[in-house]
C-alpha cells in the first residue's frame, strides 16, 4: 500500500503513451486529402488522355463535316469525369476501370450506351457512323423543310388563282346585268323618241 502511495499513481488509471494533439490530427487529415486529390488528378489526366488518342484517331473525320453543319461540337471538357462531346447529346467518357470507352447518348427516355469498348479503334468506327448518321438525318430534315415549303408555296398559289377566278365569277353577273341594262335603257329611249314624235 505504501509503495502504491508512494509512486504517484493509481491504480485504475491506464496511462497513455502519448498525448493526442488536434494540429496533428488536422495535418494528418490534410496529407489524406492531399494525397487522394493528387490520385484523383491522375486519374482524371489518365481519362484525359485516352480521350485526347480517341480524338486524334478521329481528327480526319471532323475535318470532312461539312463547315455549314454546326450540330457537332468535338470538344474534350474537363471535370470531374472528363468528356469528349461529339454533339449536344452524345459523349464518350471512360469507365471505371480507365481502360474502356463508353459512348453516350441521352434521350427523352433517358441516357442510353450506344458503345462500350475498350477497342480505340471499334470506339471510332462507332463514332464515324454516329457522325454519318446524324448528317444524313440533317440532310434529310433540310430536304424535307425544303420540300415543305415549296407544297406551301404551291397550294398558296392555287389559292390565290382560286381566289381572283371567284372573284372574276362574282363580277360577271354584274357585268352581264350593268350592259343589260344599259342596252335596256338605250332601247327605252328609242321606244320614247319614236313614239313621242311620230313622223306623220
Amino acid at each position: 500500500m505504501a509503495n502504491e502511495q508512494s509512486s504517484g499513481s493509481p491504480t485504475n488509471v491506464v496511462p497513455h503513451a502519448k498525448v493526442r494533439s488536434l494540429r496533428d490530427a488536422i495535418r494528418k487529415v490534410r496529407l489524406g486529402e492531399a494525397e487522394r486529390a493528387d490520385v484523383v488528378i491522375e486519374l482524371q489526366e489518365t481519362e484525359r488522355t485516352r480521350l485526347e488518342m480517341l480524338a486524334d484517331e478521329l481528327t480526319d473525320v471532323f475535318r470532312e463535316v461539312p463547315e455549314n453543319d454546326d450540330q457537332f461540337s468535338f470538344q474534350i471538357v474537363p471535370g470531374s469525369t472528363p468528356r469528349l462531346w461529339i454533339d449536344m447529346t452524345s459523349h464518350i467518357a471512360v469507365g471505371g476501370d480507365r481502360r474502356t470507352y463508353r459512348f453516350l447518348k441521352d434521350t427523352r427516355l433517358g441516357r442510353v450506351v450506344i458503345l462500350e469498348t475498350a477497342d480505340l479503334d471499334d470506339m471510332a468506327d462507332c463514332v464515324t457512323e454516329y457522325i454519318a448518321e446524324r448528317i444524313i438525318e440533317r440532310e434529310r430534315a433540310l430536304e424535307g423543310d425544303w420540300l415543305d415549303k415549296r407544297m406551301k408555296a404551291a397550294i398558296a398559289g392555287e389559292q390565290a388563282a382560286v381566289a381572283s377566278g371567284r372573284a372574276a365569277s362574282a363580277w360577271g353577273p354584274v357585268l352581264v346585268a350593268f350592259l343589260g341594262g344599259i342596252l335596256a335603257g338605250m332601247v327605252a329611249l328609242v321606244a320614247y323618241a319614236w313614239f313621242a314624235n311620230p313622223m306623220g
